[in-house]
């Protein structure tokens, strides 16, 4: 039986991105992605509630990240959601919900750089509806 498991997020980076390298010397990097929902309740005010996500990325991706991304940028991340499960020092379970992405899009600046399934820095103004691929 077929399953998919995917998620696309285009919003603001809520800080800088954190890079780290495993034991292995493997990159890897997170920063997290704020996206807004702005609607009017019933009794007719305008509301905006924002939701946070978690976006990793490793390898060549997490070096293209590290170098392109920073705070209040607009982000395109694609991947799968992952969550992990560890015990703390204190003995408590922590769970972590996470987007592994396999491809990050820059919307806010002109193009630099383009890799399939990598890194994309795509400007806003240059952004047609055949680019967004829902």
């Amino acid at each position: 039986m077929p399953s998919l498991n995917k998620a696309i997020i285009i919003g603001n980076v809520g800080s800088d991105p954190e890079m780290r390298f495993t034991p292995n010397g493997k990159p890897v990097i997170s920063f997290s992605v704020a996206t807004n929902w702005v609607y009017t309740a019933p009794d007719g005010e305008r509301k905006q509630e924002t939701e946070w996500f978690n976006v990793v990325a490793w390898n060549k991706l997490a070096e293209q990240c590290n170098q392109f991304l920073a705070k209040g940028r607009l982000v395109y991340a694609e991947g799968r959601i992952h969550t992990r499960t560890w015990e703390g020092q204190d003995g408590q379970s922590h769970h972590r919900t996470e987007v592994i992405a396999n491809r990050v899009i820059f919307l806010d600046r002109k193009v630099l750089t383009s890799s399939p399934g990598g890194v994309e820095d795509m400007g806003a103004a240059e952004l047609g509806p055949d680019d967004i691929p829902f």
